[in-house]
């Protein structure tokens, strides 16, 4: 058996649960084989017991302690060996053929979150994703865990009516139809449980995605006051489940009670006839006891039976699900690459807005607009190949959607605004391909300016960072975030907003670090700080998403690409724009609030900055 998690879970089809569930069967036909072995010998083995005391009652009765007795004796004690072997064996494979599925399941739906983008998000809930993982999986896993004792419970059904048909054709002909009878009975309820049960799958679903938002927006809820109002939704939505949970348990409590009832009433019955048929001495006393045993016994395989039922209906409800998840479109990667590999230090161009990464350049993309620059330099990380079009961004002359996806992403690395952490070791957080050195992660530790980082994690770079490490300030998150991206070290590296939660001290300092470690790299910093682009190569300024001037920070500022685009870059870095905005000239208005003015510390280490560069002294 191999172990967990697969290193490819495969391709499953998506066409309908019913396939689903069949290509997780065929991908471990050999451990599902030989758990239905073992369950069909330990069932076959209890359905042949009652058969062996009987036969073991008449020796003894016939002809005392001989060896006709011992004999018997010597087959149940071999019976029991191979049973007990059988279903501490057959256990061990019933688990695996849960987990493996199971697990596969999760490991297909996490896969296609991680590779769909933001696809996902725009498709379905985050609680139908995170269900789908914590619950639907593990009900396709049931399936496979019941399936060898029901095909040994149907074997050993055939078994104890070949049997009793060998010691009384009516005892042997109510066994052969008295069982198909209950098992008609409790499969009449298996469409109302699924239907039930659909139900409440959805109403969960929606529970675990409303508290999942909740939570997420729990320090604004408390801003705005809106705490009770979500309270009470969410209140609303569990009540819902709860209805839907009780209609389940409802027709649930029918079956298991229908589960209990008919197979007494059969062994009832079986009972009585063979009891009448010992007085009238058509069976022997050990067959009486035969009867009786089977009569018992058989009450295991319905309970199996019924067991696979609501397994499969499980299994159907949850797979269906997952084929919610897997059958989303990801944002890039559907079409195969068609275009050859650019050589190493090929340009990164937008064709859209004009923007033009050079190869071995540190580059400052600013707007007035920072949604505008944020969405130019996201678009140049290929998130969305439907965002290209008609004008694409190109590599080395070559579409970035025509490139292989797994290439796109080893040499080009986008660090968002919006840090996002995940709980773990820090040391593993930062070092997120794996193979760095604790040197390594101090160095890019130290170009982050993050020092005190390690100081708030206990342990250091072996501490434990929390969920979206919390734990930590917004400057601290970013920080790691970008110590995270300099240690991938890639071919082009974008940045956006990379300083923006930091003071202006820090900014300094991050800035002229970040462009001695970047020397030589192809580098896109997002940015309207003249902290950060007083060190880069060169300026790009876009309005209205095109490019409208470039050149090195000075030459901008100083009007070296005429007074226009000098007045509207002064008003962006510099932020010194009356209260009630103005309009750049390009048709962009800002009003003010992007601006440091308030903040006394900012406008000192800018000041200094344009001190430094007019070679005057503040």
């Amino acid at each position: 058996m191999r172990s967990l998690p697969l290193a490819d879970p495969g391709t499953p089809p998506t066409t309908g649960p019913g396939r689903l569930l069949w290509w997780f069967a065929r991908r471990q036909w050999g451990i599902q084989t030989t758990g239905l072995a073992l369950g069909i010998t330990l069932m076959g083995c209890q359905a042949l017991l009652p058969y062996l005391v009987g036969h073991a009652i008449d020796g003894g009765l016939t002809h005392g302690f001989g060896t006709d007795l011992f004999r018997w004796v010597a087959a149940l004690l071999a019976l029991g060996v191979v049973s007990s072997a059988a279903g501490a064996l057959g256990h061990r494979y019933d688990v695996a053929c849960w987990l493996r599925p199971a697990f596969t399941a999760s490991e297909l739906v996490g896969l296609k979150a991680a590779r769909s983008g933001h696809a996902i998000t725009a498709e379905l809930p985050t609680g139908e994703v995170v269900s789908a993982v914590a619950n639907d999986s593990l009900r396709i896993g049931e399936l496979y865990a019941n399936l060898s004792r029901f095909v040994g419970s149907v074997v050993a059904y055939g078994v104890a009516a070949v049997l009793m048909l060998r010691i009384d054709v009516t005892l042997g002909l109510v066994v052969l139809l008295g069982l198909p009878v209950v098992a008609v009975v409790l499969g009449r309820l298996v469409k109302p449980l699924h239907r039930k049960q659909a139900a409440q799958r959805e109403a969960s679903g929606r529970l675990t995605t409303l508290g999942a938002d909740t939570v997420a927006g729990l320090r604004i809820l408390r801003g705005i006051g809106g705490e009770a109002v979500f309270t009470g939704r969410y209140a609303a939505q569990s009540q819902e489940v709860r209805r839907r949970g009780v209609a389940v348990a409802g027709t649930q409590s029918w079956m298991d009670g229908l589960q209990v009832l008919l197979p007494g009433l059969f062994v009832g019955l079986l009972l009585w006839l063979g009891a009448h048929r010992a007085l009238a001495g058509t069976i022997t006393p050990g067959q009486l006891v035969t009867t009786y045993g089977f009569a018992a016994f058989l009450a295991w395989p319905v309970q199996n039976a019924t067991i696979m039922l609501q397994a499969a209906t499980r299994a159907w409800v949850g797979a269906a699900k997952v084929l919610g998840v897997l059958r989303v479109v990801p944002a890039t990667g559907v079409r195969a690459a068609s275009a050859d590999s650019p050589a190493p230090g090929a340009a990164l161009v937008d064709e859209t807005s004009g923007v033009r990464l050079e190869p071995g350049r540190l580059v400052g993309l600013v707007s007035a607009d920072p949604d505008e620059a944020a969405a130019i330099a996201t678009r140049m990380g290929r998130f969305d190949d439907e965002a290209e079009a008609p004008t694409p961004v190109t590599f080395g002359g070559a579409r970035l959607a025509d490139l292989p996806k797994a290439e796109v992403r080893a040499r080009i690395v986008v660090a968002e605004a919006t840090p996002h952490l995940f709980s773990g070791r820090l040391g593993v957080e930062l070092d997120v391909r794996g193979g760095a050195g604790d040197d390594e992660l101090h160095r890019v530790v130290a170009l982050a300016d993050a020092h005190d980082v390690l100081d708030s994690v206990p342990g250091g770079l072996e501490g434990d960072l929390p969920e979206k490490g919390r734990s930590l300030s917004g400057g601290q998150r970013q920080r790691v975030a970008l110590a995270r991206a300099l240690l991938v070290d890639p071919e082009v590296l974008v940045l956006v907003e990379p300083t923006s939660a930091v003071d202006a001290h820090t900014e300094a300092r991050i800035a002229a670090r970040l462009a001695q470690a970047r020397r030589g790299r192809s580098t896109l910093v997002v940015t309207a700080s003249p902290l950060v682009l007083e060190h880069v190569d060169e300026v790009q300024l876009v309005a209205d998403g095109r490019l409208v001037a470039r050149g090195t920070h000075d030459e901008l500022l100083d009007g070296a690409a005429g007074a226009r685009v000098a007045a509207a870059y002064q008003r962006i870095v510099g932020r010194r724009l009356d209260d009630e905005g103005e309009d750049d000239g390009w048709g962009a208005a800002t009003d003010g609030t992007a601006g440091p003015d308030e903040d006394d510390e900012h406008d000192d280490v800018v000041e200094d900055v344009y001190a430094r560069r007019e070679g005057g002294e503040r």
